[in-house]
């Protein structure tokens, strides 16, 4: 279930940015470290105290309205099935947030120097596979799911408590 209002998008964009940081984070734990290791786990959670705000505010103020934008210019709601809007969307929202995010790796995490601009580069073409990938067939899907059990519980308890005050 995709969000209904500005409140809805928020909490979904709130979620979405969780799923998806913590999963990249621990992905480039990984490769800094060379492969996964379990305390990857609980390393992620240092760095997301920083990136997953950055995510949220990405996301509200820029990446989710372009890259509606962009996926529009080659999906039309309402003519096309819901599933490639979705996967338009989603596949836009990478293209957006994997560069950006990339650079506010590097910036905070990476010791870059000179190198700023090919380190960037080598970060975002390292995350990129992976972001669209856990977001077309992990995160995107679980996320939706969660968001749209939630939507319909508090709907239906809303309902419930309208119908017994009334």
């Amino acid at each position: 279930m995709l969000p209904q209002s500005k409140f809805q998008d928020v909490i979904f964009t709130i979620f979405m940015a969780f799923v998806m940081a913590y999963a990249m984070i621990c992905y480039n734990i990984a490769l800094n470290v060379g492969g996964m290791q379990n305390f990857v786990f609980l390393a992620a959670f240092k760095e997301m105290l920083i990136m997953w705000p950055i995510a949220i505010v990405l996301e509200l103020l820029f990446v989710g309205k372009l890259a509606q934008k962009l996926a529009f210019r080659f999906v039309t709601p309402g003519k096309d099935p819901m599933i490639m809007i979705i996967l338009a969307i989603s596949a836009m929202s990478v293209c957006l947030m994997c560069p950006l995010m990339s650079f506010a790796a590097t910036l905070l995490f990476k010791d870059a120097g000179a190198e700023i601009v090919a380190v960037w580069l080598q970060t975002t073409a390292m995350n990129f596979p992976m972001a669209l990938c856990w977001q077309i067939f992990f995160a995107g899907p679980l996320v939706r799911n969660v968001f749209g059990f939630f939507v319909k519980r508090f709907s239906k308890d809303s309902h419930e408590d309208a119908r017994q005050g009334a």
